[in-house]
């Protein structure tokens, strides 16, 4: 990390948005995008065009930091938005095995 800064810490921003002294504080990856909602959206799709299709998101704390990401970050991300399957009302009588098989016969008991 000290070749990317030189030793000084007003060097830690290597390159727009893209901070380096997140290893001097904690483990784990080096650089860390920093910036509001619409910015680090705006890096993270400057990295896919050039073929990136995978992130690995962090914060700390782990819970608050997803719900962070998922209100600030996400909606400025040009990604699709997959289809959620409604539920399916089963008004079959027995048991349900995984969903999708009915039995043909119902046991008298």
């Amino acid at each position: 990390m000290a070749a990317l800064h030189g030793g000084k810490r007003d060097k830690l921003e290597i390159s727009p948005n893209l901070w380096a002294g997140v290893g001097l504080v904690r483990g784990g990856a080096g650089t860390a995008l920093v910036g509001d909602g619409p910015t680090v959206a705006a890096r993270i799709n400057e990295y896919a065009e050039l073929g990136i299709d995978s992130f690995i998101l962090s914060g700390y704390p782990h819970l608050e930091e997803a719900y962070r990401a998922g209100e600030l970050l996400f909606p400025h991300l040009d990604v699709a938005i997959p289809e959620i399957p409604q539920p399916r009302q089963v008004q079959e009588k027995g048991e349900v095995v995984a969903n999708d098989f009915i039995p043909r016969k119902v046991a008298q008991s």
